[in-house]
């Protein structure tokens, strides 16, 4: 698909301005800077009733001015206006279809396998890129060759999409690296900037694990750094939308418990290796207790901050873990 304007898009409504509603990234040269053609980078949506946002997501794919493009979109059968502002933007599709499915992780991977592109990537229908991120994408990949994903920087935002601070992607260690012998809150590697080729993904085994509901893209970043180099962009080349409808605000401790089966995919290396993995899994699940025990009360946190404590004892010697303790559950119980 050829760079696309704001004008030749339908107008947004009238009370949205700014990027991606009445600003546009300027069109790139037809080719390469050493006269090659773009990449071609293929975007795959999963959407399921985010019709509060999809628009916002589908103006910042199209508007990237990018010439060679190929945007998917793979509706789960929405039921709110997701499929009429899907339709508003057919023309500019390579393919959409709105069908019930197994989830994100089928929908995404179905997106895959309509794709042709060299570059991959999925964004969320609640997420949204920010200008020239696909610009500054492309030519990460042209100036490293050997790099098999590029991933850069995110900012949160929230409903009305107010932008927090830049999270700056992070690893300790260069790739190829075995992410998960190292600790949790070492590496931070974003999914809604990240980008893959796709000949590391045909290497690694395509695409996303389906069975996978919160976990896929984290367990998709260990076979990813397992295998190749990664390509770090400190700018923020997309957003991710904390809302209480969206999957891992509402079932954030689903997602830490998925761990266990994540990890499980890669039970490699020696018995030391697998010691350390065997710990690093009961702090990430301890971790997931702990937080989900802020979040209720009563008996309901006492439950969840004795949980926190079977996987990781140390946390009883922790005078603000003991306050915390006190003061969510104790008190409520009496």
């Amino acid at each position: 698909m050829r760079s696309l304007t704001m004008n030749e898009l339908p107008p947004p409504p009238p009370d949205k301005t700014g990027w991606p509603w009445t600003e546009e990234t300027p069109p790139l040269p037809e080719s390469m800077p050493d006269g090659s053609p773009w990449p071609r980078i293929s975007i795959v949506t999963p959407s399921y009733n985010q019709g509060q946002f999809i628009e916002e997501t589908i103006r910042s794919v199209l508007l990237q001015g990018y010439p060679n493009l190929e945007y998917i979109i793979m509706d789960g059968g929405s039921t709110d206006n997701s499929v009429e502002i899907i339709k508003k933007y057919e023309p500019w599709l390579a393919y959409w279809v709105s069908e019930k499915d197994r989830g994100q992780s089928h929908a995404i991977n179905k997106g895959f396998e309509k794709s042709t592109g060299e570059i991959m990537a999925w964004i969320n229908s609640d997420d949204f890129y920010f200008p020239e991120c696909l610009h500054k994408v492309a030519l990460a990949f042209f100036s490293h060759p050997y790099a098999g994903f590029v991933v850069g920087g995110i900012a949160p935002a929230d409903e009305s999409s107010c932008l927090g601070k830049v999270q700056v992607p992070k690893l300790p260690a260069g790739a190829p690296v075995d992410l998960t012998l190292l600790d949790p809150d070492s590496w931070h590697l974003p999914q809604a900037s990240a980008f893959f080729s796709r000949k590391l993904l045909s290497e690694i085994g395509a695409w996303v694990r389906e069975d996978l509901h919160y976990t896929m893209d984290r367990e998709l970043f260990y076979r990813a750094a397992y295998k190749s180099n990664l390509i770090i962009l400190e700018q923020a080349l997309a957003t991710f939308r904390h809302h209480p409808q969206s999957k891992t605000t509402a079932y954030i401790l689903s997602a830490f418990e998925e761990t266990r089966k994540s990890f499980a995919y890669c039970n490699i290396g020696v018995d030391k290796q697998k010691k350390l993995r065997a710990r690093i899994l009961k702090f990430r699940l301890a971790q997931g207790y702990y937080y989900y025990a802020n979040t209720v009360w009563g008996i309901q946190a006492f439950m969840y901050f004795v949980k926190a404590v079977i996987f990781r004892p140390e946390y009883i010697f922790r005078l603000s873990f003991l306050k915390n303790a006190f003061k969510k559950s104790i008190l409520k119980i009496r």
